[in-house]
């Protein structure tokens, strides 16, 4: 509670840059008006799995916009791909957060079936 307290007055401060009295008081109001998040259920593990992938996303992102500038990427596709992580809405996001951040492929929508759909660009000969 105090750890989200703690946030997002730091979050006002840096939005406002105003430490007036009126401006403190208004961001404690609003700090204790806003509702509170949900806990998710993922777990620790699948977090810092996930922070691995995030870093490999952003060298491949570079390579495929190298690879894009360089040789045309003419031949289109949809596949699918199985949502990994089921259980945690906000790992979903990050799972299509992924997917979307290299410059080849892009969600287009996410099954209930537990499946994404995503449009893919590769060279012509692959």
């Amino acid at each position: 509670m105090i750890g989200h307290l703690i946030l997002r007055l730091t979050l006002w401060f840096l939005l406002t840059a105003d430490f007036s009295t009126t401006n403190i008081i208004i961001g404690l109001i609003i700090a204790f008006v806003l509702p509170r998040g949900y806990t998710s259920r993922a777990k620790f593990t699948e977090w810092v799995k996930v922070l691995g992938q995030v870093l490999v996303a952003i060298v491949v992102a570079f390579k495929e916009a190298f690879e894009i500038i360089l040789y045309p990427h003419h031949r289109e596709e949809i596949i699918r791909e199985e949502v990994k992580h089921k259980h945690s809405s906000l790992l979903v996001f990050m799972d299509i957060f992924l997917i979307t951040f290299t410059p080849k492929t892009i969600v287009v929508n996410h099954n209930e079936e537990g499946f994404y759909e995503v449009h893919k660009i590769s060279p012509e000969g692959k």
